[in-house]
């Protein structure tokens, strides 16, 4: 076995994967092509876009990747690579994908509307609070460990400052060209060599504003992080075919290039497995230990599965689906590309001795582009500047990550002071559900009086995006951003597991084959909570805010649980 080998096998794993289960799930979704999407019927031009699906992917994946599938499996590989590759391969296909492609597919038949509202219909009003309070609070971490890292990578390598800042200029000149009649292959023709020529001006000319005006690193951190939340709050209010879509769209052909060179460096320089197959089901970790089980199922999430991608699917995605045939391609298919990166960062260290390792998995996204720069070498190609180039692709997508989260931010901010999309009508046991606004879920005048002025406040999208970025910033200044953190994989797995759980009673609502949601359903919840309940055990005497934030997770998934399982009960007693 070597590296080559590991290669094709997932190639063709995840090849037979999304043409045969991909379709399978198509199919049980009852996929129709002929029913108008959200982003034909609602077309604004600002949220909802029908959009090519060559764009809309690569703005999909370039959102939902980040460095996700790198940092990931990399860390999990202290427990051996074995492992963590079957969770990649058994978690992409039959969970991760299947958990994203649901998203998408639920969203799009309700309007582009997000979980929240598809929880709303399954559970109540206060189930989709709960959900979007907890979504809410979750994107802004993610916010704030984002702008963390980006502004980090920015001072550390100010090459990937120029890189980035050419890449969002760039972004309006190619969608004024696009929306202007300019075909999408011609302006591809013309924009992703400037890309590339970008990256390499980059490297000759970075942006080093401690050389420039003499700052030391703490003042040029302070500044990129200015510089980023003001770009953040320009990119979530401004319409998505402006910015987001073509900055991502052209950034995705990095992360392409990187894949492709990726792949090629791997077959020709055919890395041998010098890292341990398993090392033991518990490793240490600092002055600690770190457990086989929940921790891999927590620790690789993009690339098997992450709850992040549901929001991504049912924010923005769905909005700009312009037809339902491209579901299976966008939804399913960007899980399983993620998939194919997360096992190419498991080659990038699987070459390095134990000790090796353990050095390099200190910083996981400079050993991968450290590995996979090393195998594209082989190819003759300078080794310096090809782990540049990957580098400034990772970091890229990061930048990617936050202005997505920003943008989800505000949609969810805005949903929670949003009326109830459903009326609830009893009859005997039963429910029936009328897709219409109904009143306030406050009933006391005045606090209602309190709800519509807050509803109306929200409504801005200025307000509601700024409001995530002053959150966000506040984290990151007071440094509680980077004391939550630890819990933040746990939640993300957590979100996943209560996006499987409502597609699981929507499935079994339907009368369709609800195992295939309801197993990896339980599997999330079990490992999520589980993971949960050691930060909060390992952290009750040294952090209360971490034990604070886990248990309140806790209590919140124990809620939503049991809410669906009375819906579960109810629909059972209406069938007998």
């Amino acid at each position: 076995m070597n590296g080559l080998i590991l290669l094709v096998i997932a190639l063709l794993y995840f090849a037979f994967g999304y043409r045969i289960y991909g379709r399978f799930i198509a199919r049980l979704f009852k996929v129709d092509n002929s029913i108008a999407t959200p982003a034909v019927v609602n077309n604004d031009g600002v949220d909802y876009v029908p959009t090519h699906p060559a764009v809309l992917f690569g703005h999909h994946f370039a959102s939902i990747a980040g460095a996700g599938p790198i940092i990931g499996p990399i860390v999990a590989c202290r427990f051996g690579w074995i492992p963590a590759l079957m969770w990649i391969f058994i978690g992409c296909v039959f969970i991760g994908a299947v958990h994203d492609f649901a998203a998408l597919f639920l969203s799009v038949r309700n309007n582009g509307r997000s979980i929240g509202y598809i929880i709303e219909k399954i559970m109540s009003i206060w189930g989709r609070q709960l959900f979007l309070f907890f979504c809410w609070a979750c994107l802004i971490l993610v916010v704030a460990v984002f702008g963390m890292l980006v502004a980090n990578t920015f001072v550390a390598s100010p090459a990937v400052a120029t890189a980035s800042i050419i890449f969002i200029v760039m972004a309006p000149v190619f969608g004024f060209c696009t929306s202007r009649g300019m075909s999408l292959r011609l302006a591809t023709v013309i924009f992703v060599p400037l890309v590339f020529a970008s990256v390499y001006l980059a490297y000759r000319c970075p942006l080093d504003l401690t050389v420039l005006f003499g700052l030391d690193s703490e003042q040029v951190r302070n500044v990129w992080l200015a510089f980023l939340g003001i770009y953040a709050l320009v990119a979530s209010v401004c319409p998505v075919q402006w910015l987001l879509q073509p900055r991502d769209y052209l950034s995705s052909y990095l992360l392409y290039a990187m894949i492709i060179f990726g792949v090629l460096g791997i077959v020709v320089y055919n890395p041998s497995i010098e890292l341990t197959g398993f090392v033991d089901y518990s490793v240490k970790v600092g002055s600690g230990e770190s457990s086989l089980f929940p921790e891999l199922f927590i620790l690789i999430a993009c690339g098997a599965c992450s709850g992040f991608h549901s929001l991504v699917s049912s924010g923005t995605t769905s909005k700009q689906i312009r037809a339902e045939k491209d579901i299976q391609l966008i939804g399913y298919g960007g899980m399983i590309v993620e998939g194919v990166l997360g096992v190419m960062s498991i080659i990038a260290v699987i070459w390095l001795s134990d000790a090796n390792f353990a050095e390099a998995a200190k910083n996981p996204v400079t050993a991968f582009s450290s590995g996979i720069g090393t195998f594209v070498g082989a190819l003759g190609l300078p080794v310096e500047i090809c782990t540049v180039f990957i580098s400034l692709s990772i970091s890229a997508f990061m930048l990617t990550s936050l202005d997505t989260a920003t943008r989800l931010g505000r949609f969810v901010w805005q949903e929670l002071f949003s009326p109830s999309y459903v009326k609830e009508h009893r009859d005997s046991d039963r429910i029936e559900y009328v897709r219409a606004p109904c009143e306030s879920p406050v009933t006391d005048r005045g606090l209602r009086k309190v709800f519509g002025m807050l509803k109306a406040t929200s409504s801005n999208a200025f307000v509601a995006s700024l409001l995530v970025l002053v959150l966000a910033g506040f984290m990151v200044f007071s440094g509680s951003a980077t004391a939550i953190w630890p819990v933040f994989g746990a939640s993300n797995q957590l979100l996943a597991s209560l996006t499987l759980l409502a597609v699981t009673i929507y499935l079994f609502a339907k009368k369709a084959n609800y195992i295939i949601a309801l197993i990896p359903t339980v599997l999330m919840i079990v490992m999520s909570i589980w993971g949960l309940v050691e930060i909060a055990v390992k952290n009750i005497s040294t952090n209360t805010v971490l034990t604070v934030s886990s248990i309140f997770l806790i209590f919140m998934a124990a809620l939503l649980v049991i809410l669906s399982l009375t819906i579960v009960y109810r629909t059972v007693k209406h069938r007998i």
